[in-house]
């Protein structure tokens, strides 16, 4: 299999959906399916110290396999749940007991959500703390997950030296979360980015509308929902490694299957135009027709205009707790919010606006339809965690 940067295998195993059995993970058709990744050339496997029981049942596949030196290892630390360094070592030693390990390859400060969070947390000695587990060897890489606007995200990059970054990126959020600016930008400073929710967590596949499944029914070479997707990334050099949540032999072997056949620069202009159609299918669905150009940006109030309208639509070509997950991480746990009730109906954003949206008039909606009493009561208890 194709290895694009640091002999990571191009398709990566995320643990965190591993085959379930009697409300927990069945541990042999786990160790079943890890085996025979790890047997086809798929050496990165994903995990974190809050995907209960993943940790473990990675550890226990490892440690009864003898085969940790033939695995890039990635798991995140949970930085919203520290106060201190002796905090952050204690969760780290946890990790490694779970992953009965003395090192992880790649390590992710997991949701990690803008600039100023990091600094929260270099202040608090973090980079320093890095610096040693990467010295001692505990530690071989050091990147972060992400969930947000491509402005925050390149500001994120440039930041501190990372040696890879995680972000959402698909043929439905190229110009939104982190977006191809964002994976541009991090691949022109020679940061590997690895790909998170490639296939929007399966509703790139199931959950598409019917007349974006006829233009994939009709589509030449024939291929599934789920192949297209994942060529639409691979095609990319700047993408490093897809992230796939297999929990069934099936999905593991077409994945397989697939990654040994893709090549960069692959996809024709009848392919993008077929991306085109089934974009404008799921896009049949939304309520604010915004681009997410960012003309209306800056806010002069902090209101992630584009963001905001992004996951309000997601509510609705997706769903509801799709919507409302996204719209939490994507304005509110962070340490400045950038929800639309912080709108001050200025205006100013509506000079800008090359679709003509009444925007002042759409964030009212999307306050009234994602900012519910849930929402409030999260929001509240997530404000001191991401002040710190």
């Amino acid at each position: 299999m194709e290895q694009r940067k640091n002999d990571w295998s191009i398709l990566g195993f995320g643990c965190m959906r591993l085959p379930k059995k009697n409300g927990g993970f069945d541990m042999e058709e786990a160790e079943r399916e890890i085996m025979y990744a790890l047997e086809q050339g798929v050496n990165y496997f994903d995990t974190a110290y809050i995907y209960k029981g993943s940790e473990e049942a990675l550890g226990k596949v490892m440690a009864k396999n003898h085969c940790r030196e033939q695995m890039t290892i990635a798991t995140k630390l949970p930085h919203y749940m520290i106060k201190s360094i002796e905090g952050l070592e204690k969760y780290f030693q946890e990790q490694l007991e779970r992953l009965q390990t003395d090192y992880i390859d790649n390590y992710l400060m997991h949701m990690l959500p803008d600039a100023d969070i990091w600094a929260k947390l270099v202040c608090m000695g973090v980079a320093d703390w890095l610096k040693e587990k990467k010295s001692s060897g505990q530690i071989r890489h050091v990147g972060f997950s992400y969930h947000g606007n491509s402005t925050a995200f390149c500001e994120l990059i440039d930041a501190y030296a990372w040696d890879f970054c995680q972000v959402q990126y698909n043929y439905m959020d190229e110009h939104s979360q982190a977006g191809r600016i964002g994976v541009h930008h991090a691949a022109s400073k020679g940061i590997p980015v690895i790909i998170m929710e490639p296939l929007r967590g399966g509703r790139l596949v199931n959950g598409l509308p019917e007349q974006a499944k006829e233009l994939f029914d009709r589509a030449k070479p024939k291929r599934s929902p789920a192949e297209w997707g994942l060529r639409w990334l691979w095609n990319q050099p700047e993408v490093s490694v897809i992230l796939s949540g297999m929990n069934s032999m099936e999905m593991l072997q077409e994945n397989i299957r697939i990654a040994e056949d893709v090549q960069i620069g692959e996809l024709q202009e009848q392919d993008f135009a077929l991306y085109d159609g089934v974009r404008k299918a799921i896009n049949a669905r939304i309520k604010v027709g915004c681009t997410g150009c960012s003309y209306c940006m800056p806010c002069p109030h902090g209101v992630d205009i584009p963001g905001a309208f992004r996951c309000y639509n997601v509510r609705y070509t997706d769903n509801f707790f799709t919507g409302m997950r996204e719209y939490m991480m994507c304005t509110t746990f962070r340490a400045k919010r950038s929800n639309a009730s912080l709108c001050k109906k200025c205006g100013k954003c509506e000079k800008h606006c090359p679709q003509g949206i009444e925007i002042r008039k759409e964030l009212d909606q999307v306050v009234k339809h994602m900012e519910n009493p849930v929402y409030k009561v999260i929001a509240l208890f997530s404000k001191g965690m991401f002040k710190k």
